[in-house]
């Protein structure tokens, strides 16, 4: 069964419903995911806790956890949460991976599937489906079938994504009801029937309906009556995803009013049970006082200058190396001398006298490694007697370095262009080839000096440096990084330094001469505070341990401390943790000289179980328990709190045991009911003397809390910075906060200073800290804390998976609301399973314990994530490459359908009570017109000769070969531009004659049979057809088979080729080798091809007589084609039907034949074949035939044939276009120079039956502009089954015009119009002008009554040229009435219109067409059967691939598709395989985003899998058949939970 995410919501509603039945079901469970056994024994509770903790036990030496988050407590609580989820199989659908994707596992870690333990899936599936049965008392439960279906087919996930590798395939499942056996015939029939065929909804219909379907197309005959394929193990995966989503996952929806234009979020009610703060406003807390001590200095530089007279052989810093001895040991005479001589040379030798470099109060940058304190040190204080501001920032080791970009914010802020470094270290920076150091991305220009003692100047005899006494200018600006990434300067000025060391000193007790070890950072924060300028104030002697030699021997630390006695170490929780792995090898050490174990990040709530571990190990080697002091810090405010040391044997501060829950609320309540939901915090021991403090809320105005609230702690302190240096406006939010009461009234004037710390004041005025407001994790009103949410994933056997326990979370903003992600770097050695099974139990983990839903979890390769300067893991260049997709994962998981709770409601469509006859009266009372176009009027024929040329087009050929029979009509060109072939209206009559003749003697044929024409693109094709016309048959165009791919494309020609009952073939030599080839014999029978002629040698011979039909409604050709929905159909063309589109398409484009027109299409269907093989016999215009093939060998054929020939009129198709605008876009300037020239093209024309591809033809325009494409020229056609030629671009007529439409409303199948840019918006292009003799009306689909101007509906045509009906095997006459022959239910009853299949609607715009009148626009939205219904709204599958597309720039195509309620999204990746996962979330997210829908599965394919058809359509429904029969090969599947 599945281990789901949240099930208690679902056991309480099952056991409700079940209450009744249970004394009927003895030993049955009622959670489906425990084990039948009644009463499981108290002393295994699960398996997970007992080998979890086994597994810890053999890794704890390793240290392979980030020990900020190490807590026992909480690790046996995560184990006991996912206990409670049972830790069986996951059935979460695994996703699956291409083999090649990621090197990074070898082949042999990936587990084979685990079929064995399949059991006990089965087992709880049967005990499941048992109960449903006596549920519904029926087999009709939706439940049942899908479980039958799931238990017959192996669950096991596994790491490949192909059935090759050996994996067993699972057993096809008997049919619980027999079908009929169904003939190769009926599979076809089933794909010619036409409707908008819906796959049956698994989710909902009951299987009596699915039976009764045939219309799946053969590819997916494998299903059984669910319509579950078996065999296929993609299917079986999504069935696993739809069983997942079927629970009850969110809050029931409340009930709120629809407004119909204005989708409104799923705005969820607060739940009355929600914990609210209930003490009394809080009272500002203040510090001990401030005391006054006799010998203070006036300012930090004069205690320098004093120790440095008096003291000078003291010992100020002792560095040590890599290994951890000490390097060396600067005295405080040296430290003075040396700084000294700095701050000389900084004032005097690095200008002229008349033109110093620096003034005092300039800021500079200094940079040295942590490894060379001594250097740090000598630049600071020399800067301090300088009277220069040091900026002190990282080594930025290349150009592109993580935090290099928003350094180059703060130097600018700060104004900084000079930096100070050693030799050493200038000599690693990054250099350009001439050796200067390069220009740093956002770095100002920077002027570099060397500091090294022997490029500075002994100061003259009589320089002695300034010393004033502090004041509140700047001393120093510390850099800080802002939960956006932002790096910026808090200036600190003397007063606050001084001040703040002198609070340091009195709340730590410091005494001269004391011995401190540092490990902390010296640049920055308490590092720095304490152990470069507190210390110098009280001549302490201080140790620094680089982070270097910790890596190296993390025990260093603590041997230093026992070697010089040291009274104070200043260290963070991972050196704790790292000293307490690395102590078995140090018998030795005692630690009983500290006094004061400073732990720099006691305020991270995680801290308190390595302190407590730390003591542990420690308190034998003489560690008093009194002298761990966490203390709080914050860069704008310093030192926030720090515990004091406690007195021999005084009972140590108590800890709070805080709710989870009621943290997420932001109140504080001792956890009673969960042990597993707690949080245990640690104080940070009092606020600073001399300062004081408040709780404020966080978000909104600076109001007060109440004492049980937690809220941002906010100081007032001398010693805290003042600004942030060189941005007013940030700071004034910052350091200028007055806080407020319940009632908005400020509660005095002293402004306070934001710590950024969350927090409250415990008994006894303690502080306690529980999170960073930049940790902080907004999800439906609910705070949720950064650090929780990762130790609680660590807590989760990261021993496996997680690679040094290095993990970020953070939330991102998808569809109104936070979401949180977690990305871990994983382990070089975790196999596929290992790390899906650590995903499936972090989600169960958090949402057990923070009861939040993670939106995504991603692994990454070991060592990629963006690290800070000390190693950790930069957040925010994480997000901001998850959100690039730049994260690369080698795993990733999303959850939108748990998480995403506030999703708008599913619309119910609404019954239609208004008829359309008073929808009609209410259009024509608020003013509205009928929504209807008519083309030009089609004229009347005069001449009787003209009449007879006209009536049939075989009579029109022999006329022409007659009258004018050197008339060159066709001109077929190859690859290099030449013309390989010619037909004059003599030769192609004779051709034509001879066709026939072959007919009437081989064929044995009857007037009337069908004969297919199986050519390439060229003159044959048109041959044969007038061929077939003169013999009486009817011809059927075929696209021949592609040679190299037959499998795919022979079952299509075999198909039609029965379909239409072909009496013969009519091919050419090699084609009709194909035919009978062995290849062929693979993919279809190759022994029941009916008759095949080959017309490459036929003999000279005339026909006795050439056929004339006795009317002109006879049928003429027949035209198949597959929908993009995968429908085969054919449709019948009369001869009259033919003659008036010729004349319509005449008239429209005025061809006549002193014309040239040049075509590149195929000519297989649809206007295409018309315009290839029909219209210049017609009209007598030539024809220059460019075959598309030929593109593919030289690009710029179609288009220097239009240059060449000075071409006025083309047409093309959208794959055309798109060919040049790929291929060509570049080269437009190297085609100018070779004297391409298209500024002769007056109509360039895009034959197509689709909403046209505005992005494509601006495009194509745009880039050929250069060439003297006028922006007019192109414009696009549109046709459809029922009538090939509805609107096309001709000569007169006004341009094109295009609309915005709302997006939204186009759901609601409303159309309203906006501004270009308005969000949310698409714009359409008008599809042409309406051809002669053509009249549209838009019309409701449901109710067939007609619609208002501008409103949407299924677009209606009539004209003589309209198809007479479908050609079927079986007269299914009342779909040929409904599509051909239907008339409105209201309105005009007697006119017979045809159903074009296609939504779309009609706008009056303000230009004039060809006759005076206000020109009425045709807008085509897209196809009726391709639309996509979900929640209750009407999709177009092209509005949401243009999204996706946009979405990431390796998706080069995509496409969409639904099965069972779930929308399946295809990429194509351009890039390389290691992006593929990164489209995952971007995909997930925009069509969140901006359609409001959860993307249920997101597949990721190779370039060019996406299957096209000639017109270079999508054919989606092809694409769905393959993936669900597992043929795609994809590189990636993600299932989203």
């Amino acid at each position: 069964v599945i281990c789901d995410i949240t099930q208690k919501g679902y056991e309480k509603k099952r056991a409700k419903l079940l209450a009744s039945y249970i004394p009927y079901l003895p030993n049955v469970q009622l959670s489906p995911g425990h084990s039948a056994d009644p009463s499981p024994s108290p002393e295994a509770p699960g398996p997970s806790t007992s080998s979890a903790s086994r597994h810890h036990r053999a890794h704890r030496s390793g240290g392979a956890r980030d020990d900020r988050y190490r807590s026992d407590i909480h690790t046996e609580a995560v184990q006991a949460a996912l206990a409670k989820h049972k830790e069986e199989k996951m059935a979460l659908p695994m996703p699956t991976k291409r083999r090649s994707a990621f090197v990074q596992s070898p082949i042999e870690t990936c587990t084979p599937p685990d079929t064995s333990s399949a059991s006990e899936d089965e087992g709880s599936l049967r005990r499941k489906a048992a109960l449903s049965a006596v549920l519904a008392q029926s087999l009709q439960s939706p439940d049942y079938w899908i479980n039958r279906s799931v238990q017959s087919s192996s669950t096991s996930s596994s790491a490949s994504s192909t059935l090759s590798h050996g994996e067993p395939k699972t057993q096809p499942q008997p049919q619980p009801q027999p079908q009929p056996a169904v003939s190769l015939l009926a599979d076809v029939l089933a794909h010619t029937r036409i409707e908008n065929s819906v796959p049956p909804d698994v989710t909902s219909s009951t299987p009596q309906e699915t039976g009764s379907r045939v219309d799946l197309p053969p590819a997916v005959r494998g299903m059984s009556l669910d319509s579950v394929p078996v065999n296929s193990r993609v299917s079986t995966k999504i069935q696993q995803l739809l069983n997942t989503l079927k629970r009850p996952k969110r809050p029931p929806l409340s009930e709120f009013f629809l407004d119909d234009s204005e989708e409104i979020v799923e705005v969820p009610q607060p739940d009355p049970n929600t914990p609210k703060p209930e003490g009394r406003q809080i009272i500002p807390v203040k510090g001990e006082p401030l005391g006054v001590v006799s010998n203070w200095p006036p300012a930090l530089q004069a205690a320098l200058a004093r120790w440095g007279a008096t003291q000078a052989k003291s010992p100020a810093l002792t560095a040590l190396d890599v290994t951890g001895k000490p390097l060396y040991t600067l005295t405080y005479g040296k430290l003075w001398s040396r700084s000294l001589k700095l701050a000389y040379t900084l004032l005097n030798k690095l200008g002229t006298k008349t033109e110093p470099v620096l003034q005092p109060g300039d800021r500079v940058a200094l940079v040295y490694p942590n490894s060379d304190p001594g250097m740090f040190w000598v630049a600071f204080y020399g800067c301090l007697l300088a009277e220069v501001i040091p900026v002190p920032i990282e080594v930025p080791l290349s150009r592109q370095d993580a935090g290099s970009l928003q350094i180059g914010f703060l130097l600018g802020s700060c104004g900084v262009s000079l930096a100070l470094t050693s030799e050493l270290c200038l000599k690693g920076l990054p250099k350009t080839p001439s050796g200067e150091i390069i220009q740093f991305k956002g770095w100002p220009r920077m002027k570099w000096v060397v500091t090294d003692t022997k490029y500075l100047t002994k100061p003259s005899k009589d320089w002695q440096p300034h010393i004033p006494t502090a004041n509140t200018d700047t001393a120093y600006i510390e850099y800080k990084a802002s939960k956006e990434g932002t790096v910026m300067g808090v200036a600190v000025s003397k007063t606050s330094m001084l001040t703040h060391c002198q609070a340091l000193t009195q709340a730590c007790n410091y005494c001269e001469g004391e011995t401190l070890v540092n490990v902390l950072d010296c640049k920055k924060d308490m590092g720095m505070w304490h152990g470069v300028l507190t210390s110098v104030m009280n001549r302490i002697h201080t140790i620094t341990v680089p982070y270097a030699v910790m890596k190296a021997c993390p025990m260093s630390w603590v041997q230093r401390v026992h070697i010089h006695k040291a009274r104070v170490a200043l260290v963070k929780c991972r050196d704790l943790h790292w000293a307490m792995m690395a102590h078995k090898d140090q018998r030795d050490t005692n630690l009983s000289s500290i006094r004061m174990l400073i732990v720099a990040d006691g305020a991270n709530p995680w801290s308190v179980s390595s302190c407590d571990a730390f003591l542990n190990v420690f308190q034998s080697h003489g560690l008093k328990p009194e002298v761990i002091c966490p203390c709080a810090t914050s860069p704008e405010a310093l030192t926030v709190a720090i515990r004091r040391p406690g007195a021999r044997g005084a009972p140590l501060p108590a800890r709070a045991i805080l709710s989870m829950g009621g943290l997420s609320h932001g109140v504080i309540r001792v956890n009673t009911e969960d042990k597993n939901s707690a949080l245990t915090v640690q104080d940070v021991g009092h606020i600073m003397p001399g300062a004081l403090m408040c709780i404020v809320k966080p978000d909104g105005p600076p109001q007060l809390c109440k004492t049980d609230e937690i809220g941002e702690i906010v100081i007032n302190s001398r010693a805290g910075g003042t600004m942030y240096y060189g941005l007013s406006g940030v700071t004034k939010n910052t350091f200028e906060v007055i806080p407020v009461n319940q009632a908005g009234a400020p509660i005095g004037e002293i402004p306070f200073s934001r710590t950024g710390l969350l927090g409250f004041v415990g008994p006894g005025s303690l502080v306690f800290v529980v999170g960073k407001i930049e940790g902080l994790l907004m999800v439906s009103g609910r705070r949720h804390n950064a650090d929780d949410l990762v130790a609680t994933a660590l807590a989760v056997e990261p021993v496996k998976t997680v690679y040094r326990g290095r993990i970020a979370v953070f939330s991102v903003t998808v569809f109104y609301d936070e979401r949180i992600v977690i990305v871990a770097e994983q382990r070089p050695d975790a196999s596929e399973e290992d790390s899906f099974q650590w995903m499936s139990r972090v989600l169960q983990a958090i949402d057990s314990i923070h009861q939040v839903g993670l939106y995504c979890l991603a692994l990454v390769p070991a060592n990629t994530l963006p690290k800070t300067p000390l190693g950790g893991i930069h957040i925010c260049e994480t997000k901001q490459n998850f959100l690039e997709g730049n994260l690369h994962p080698c795993n990733i998981l999303l959850c939108p359908h748990t998480c995403v709770t506030n999703m708008p409601k599913p619309r119910q469509k609404q019954p239609v009570d208004v008829g359309p006859a008073s929808m009609l009266v209410g259009n024509l009372v608020a003013g509205k017109r009928i929504a209807q176009a008519t083309g030009r009027e089609l004229g009347v024929v005069e001449d009787q000769d003209l009449i007879r040329k006209h009536q049939f087009l075989s009579e029109a050929l022999q006329w022409r070969a007659q009258t004018d029979p050197d008339h060159v009509l066709y001109v077929l060109l190859n690859a290099k531009g030449v013309a390989v072939c010619t037909a004059t209206c003599a030769q192609l009559h004779k051709r034509a004659e001879k066709i026939t003749a072959t007919l009437m003697e081989r064929g044995g044929l009857n007037t009337g049979d069908n004969v297919v024409l199986l050519y390439p693109p060229g003159i044959d094709l048109i041959a044969a057809f007038y061929g077939c016309l003169y013999a009486g048959v009817i011809p059927v165009t075929v696209r021949p088979p592609h040679p190299q791919n037959l499998a795919a494309t022979l079952p299509t020609v075999r198909m039609i080729i029965d379909v239409s009952k072909a009496a013969c073939i009519l091919t050419t030599q090699p084609l009709m080798r194909i035919l009978r080839s062995r290849e062929a014999a693979a993919s279809v029978n190759i022994k029941t091809w009916p008759t095949i002629i080959d017309t490459d040698d036929l003999p000279r011979k005339r026909p006795p007589h050439i056929y004339k039909p006795p009317t002109a409604e006879m049928l003429a050709y027949l035209d198949f084609s597959v929908s993009t929905t995968g429908m085969l159909t054919g449709v019948k063309m009369s001869h009259a039907a033919v003659s008036t589109l010729c004349r319509s398409i005449k008239l429209q484009c005025e061809l006549y034949s002193s014309r040239q027109i040049a075509i590149c299409l195929d000519p297989y269907c649809g206007l295409g074949f018309v315009l290839w093989c029909l219209s210049s016999v017609y009209s007598g215009h030539q024809s220059i035939l460019i075959p598309p093939l030929e593109l593919e060998s030289s690009l710029p054929l179609w288009l220097s044939t239009l240059s060449q020939y000075k071409i006025r009129d083309t047409f093309c198709s959208y794959s055309v276009m798109e060919l040049c605008t790929k291929g060509l876009g570049t080269q437009t300037e190297m085609l100018k120079a070779r004297g391409l020239n298209l500024s002769c093209v007056r109509s360039c024309v895009v034959i197509a039956e689709e909403r046209p591809r505005l992005a494509l033809t601006q495009s194509f325009s745009k880039l050929f502009k250069d060439l003297g494409l006028s922006p007019r020229a192109v414009s696009t056609a549109f046709g459809s089954r029922v009538n090939l030629a509805i609107c096309l671009q001709g000569t007169a007529g006004p341009d094109p015009s295009t609309v915005y439409v709302d997006m939204k409303s186009l759901r609601h199948d409303r159309v309203r119009l906006v501004e270009r840019g308005a969000p949310q918006s698409i714009p359409l292009m008008e599809s042409g002008t309406i051809l002669p003799g053509v009249r549209v009306i838009i019309v409701n689909p449901e109710t067939r009554g007609p619609l208002g101007d501008s409103h949407l509906g299924e677009i209606w045509v009539n004209s003589p040229h309209s198809a007479s009906g479908y050609y079927t095997i079986y007269g299914e006459e009342s779909l040929q009435a409904d599509h051909f022959n239907t008339r409105l239910s209201f309105g005009e009853p007697h006119t017979l219109w045809a159903r074009t299949g296609y939504l779309g609607f009609i706008k009056r715009t303000e230009l004039l067409d060809a006759s005076g009148d206000r020109h009425d626009a045709l807008f085509v939205v897209g196809s009726l059967d391709e639309t996509l219904e979900l929640r209750g709204l009407r999709y177009h599958p092209i509005d949401i691939e243009t999204s996706v597309s946009r979405a990431h720039r390796c998706i080069a195509e995509s496409a969409v598709f639904t099965w069972t309620n779930l929308l399946v999204v295809v990429a194509e990746l351009s890039g390389s395989e290691q992006e593929a996962l990164d489209l995952v979330p971007l995909v997930t997210n925009v069509v969140l985003e901006e359609h409001h829908l959860i993307v249920g599965v997101v597949v990721i394919v190779d370039p060019g899998v996406i299957p096209i058809n000639s017109r270079g359509e999508k054919q989606r429904m092809h694409l769905r058949d393959s993936f669900l029969a597992d043929q795609l090969d994809p590189i990636y599947v993600a299932y989203n939970m």
